[in-house]
C-alpha cells in the first residue's frame, strides 16, 4: 500500500495553486452588521413526566439598583458586595419570565409578563399559541405578572383557560383601587378559582405561601416522577443582592420584614433540599440551585441536571 507524505513544501505548493484573495484590485466583503445583545425567548427542561419550559417575556436594564435592592444597606456595602460579583452598582438588568409546564394533561402557565404581546410573542416561540393553555396561576398581581391577562378592549388572552390564585392576594388588590388590577384581573374574577396555601391547582401542582412581596404571594412545588422543583416567583428578586443577604430590604416587597423572613425561609429550605427553582427575576434561562453562604446563599445557575 502506497503512502502519500505531505511535506512542507507540497503544502506551499498546493496554496500557490490557489488565487491570492485581498490583493490589489479585488473587492473585499463587506463586514457584517452589528446585531446587538441577544438571547432565546425560551428553555425547556424534563421533570420527571413533565415539561417545564421558562419563557423570557421581557428583559431590560434599571438604574440605580441601590434604590430597589439593599435599602438598609449602607452605598459602601452595596458596592462592596456588587464589586464582589462583578456587577456594577449604576444599573441592573431585569428579567420577566413566566413559566409553561405540560404535565401530559393539562398546560398550565404561570404569570403573563408585561403585556399580551410579550407573553404570546414568547410562546409561539416556545411551539404554543395561547388558545392551548388550560391553566394560568398568577402568583400575585404586580403589573408585570398580570399585564398580559387581557389587551385593549378587554380582549381576552388565552380563551380557554380557567385561572387560579391565592384568595388573600386577590382579595387584597380587589380593595386596593389598582388600576392594573382592575383592568386586567377584575374582569376574570368568575373564572377564578381562590385557594389557600397547600392546595393543588392540578396534579403535581401544590401552592406554597411566600407572603411578604404581596400579601398572597404564593409559589407553587412542582412533582413528577420523583423529581421536585420550586416556581419561586418573586420571593427573592436578585439572584445576589437578594441571595446573599436575604435581610436586605426591596422596593417592591409590600411587607419588608415578612419578606425577609420568607426569604430566609425558602432559600433554607431549597439549599437543604438540592431543589432547584425558577425566580421570576433570575438571569435567563432563570432555573437555578441555592447553596448555603456564610450568613446568606448563593445562587447556582442551573447547568445540565434537568436535560437527564
Amino acid at each position: 500500500m502506497s503512502r502519500i507524505t505531505l511535506t512542507r513544501r507540497a503544502v506551499l505548493g498546493a496554496a500557490a495553486a490557489f488565487p491570492l484573495a485581498g490583493i490589489a484590485g479585488t473587492s473585499a466583503r463587506a463586514a457584517a452588521p452589528m446585531l446587538g445583545a441577544a438571547t432565546t425567548r425560551f428553555n425547556r427542561v424534563a421533570l420527571g413526566d413533565f415539561e417545564v419550559t421558562t419563557l423570557l417575556a421581557a428583559t431590560m436594564p434599571r438604574p440605580d439598583p441601590h434604590s430597589i435592592f439593599g435599602l438598609n444597606a449602607t452605598a459602601e456595602e452595596f458596592a462592596e458586595v456588587s464589586a464582589a460579583h462583578n456587577i456594577p452598582t449604576d444599573q441592573a438588568q431585569f428579567f420577566f419570565t413566566p413559566t409553561v409546564i405540560n404535565t401530559g394533561a393539562e398546560l398550565v402557565l404561570f404569570d403573563t409578563g408585561l403585556n399580551p404581546d410579550a407573553i404570546t410573542g414568547a410562546l409561539a416561540a416556545a411551539g404554543y399559541t395561547p388558545d392551548q393553555v388550560d391553566v394560568v396561576v398568577i402568583t400575585h398581581m404586580h403589573g408585570d405578572h398580570i399585564g398580559g391577562l387581557m389587551g385593549k378592549g378587554g380582549s381576552v388572552t388565552f380563551p380557554n383557560a380557567r385561572y387560579v390564585t391565592a384568595s388573600a392576594e386577590f382579595d387584597h388588590w380587589a380593595g386596593a383601587a389598582n388600576e392594573n388590577f382592575e383592568a386586567k384581573m377584575r374582569p376574570l374574577a368568575e373564572k377564578t378559582e381562590m385557594i389557600a396555601d397547600g392546595a393543588s391547582v392540578a396534579s403535581g401542582i401544590t401552592a406554597m405561601s411566600a407572603a411578604g412581596h404581596t400579601p398572597g404571594h404564593t409559589a407553587y412545588m412542582i412533582e413528577s416522577g420523583g423529581k421536585s422543583l420550586v416556581i419561586a416567583a418573586d420571593f427573592a428578586n436578585h439572584y445576589v443582592w437578594s441571595l446573599g443577604h436575604p435581610d436586605w430590604e426591596v422596593k417592591f416587597d409590600m411587607d419588608k420584614a415578612q419578606a425577609a423572613a420568607t426569604r430566609r425561609k425558602v432559600l433554607g429550605m431549597l439549599a437543604a433540599d438540592k431543589i432547584p427553582f425558577i425566580g421570576y427575576h433570575m438571569p435567563f434561562p432563570a432555573v437555578g440551585y441555592v447553596e448555603a453562604r456564610g450568613d446568606g446563599f448563593q445562587y447556582v445557575p442551573a447547568s445540565y441536571q434537568l436535560m437527564l
